[in-house]
């Protein structure tokens, strides 16, 4: 997929993350996600900033609040800002068509990120996002490519994993099969997928939640 393309279906998954959430009970926001340690409440407001970058200067006082530590200033940040009772789903839509991006990724990156938060959020509120397969098998090979922060190749080392809704496979070793959206959702260390995955390699395959964000 082209850079348009790319980013044509990264709007499109803002606003059907969007219309998820406006459909969910107050209950719901505080439920917890696929994305280890974050509430659905926590997800959509790190959805709301990615478009919303701060400056130099930001970025920097909350990288000093954080210790250096990437994952925690993420964290922190999409926390505060969730409890700070900002209306996220006005934010998520009204900005559902930018290109702006934080300096510290591209917008390969927020494609896979915006697809699965998406999921982090429809499936623990019983919720159905579509993933565009071809969007999908691009994002996958992002984060099969890319080493940190997933690291899936070395992860996922000794399986092979073939799609099997799409002309997509990678790695060597006991075959697990499984649509790319599902894949791509293994990839990112969400396990709750496993048990819609075939072949001789499910039962070897890791299960702990391993996901940074």
């Amino acid at each position: 997929m082209d850079r348009d393309a790319q980013w044509r279906v990264i709007e499109q998954q803002r606003r059907a993350i969007a219309d998820v959430l406006d459909d969910l009970a107050p209950s719901e926001w505080e439920l917890p996600s696929l994305c280890a340690g974050w509430r659905i409440r926590d997800v959509a407001a790190h959805i709301a900033l990615a478009p919303q970058p701060p400056g130099p200067v930001g970025m920097v006082r909350e990288g000093l609040r954080a210790r250096g530590r990437f994952h925690r200033l993420n964290h922190d940040v999409s926390v505060r800002y969730a409890d700070a009772g900002n209306d996220l789903v006005a934010e998520i839509r009204a900005h559902a068509a930018s290109r702006k991006l934080p300096v510290v990724t591209s917008y390969r990156n927020i494609l896979f990120d915006i697809m699965v938060h998406g999921q982090d959020i429809a499936i623990p509120t019983d919720r159905q996002i579509g993933l565009p397969i071809e969007a999908a098998a691009t994002a996958a090979t992002r984060v099969w490519t890319m080493g940190w922060p997933f690291w899936a190749k070395h992860r996922l080392k000794g399986f092979r994993l073939v799609a099997t809704d799409t002309d997509w496979a990678v790695g060597a070793g006991h075959e697990v099969r499984g649509r790319i959206a599902d894949l791509l959702l293994l990839m990112t260390g969400r396990p709750v997928v496993v048990p819609r995955l075939t072949g001789d390699g499910v039962a070897a395959l890791p299960t702990g939640s391993r996901n940074p964000f």
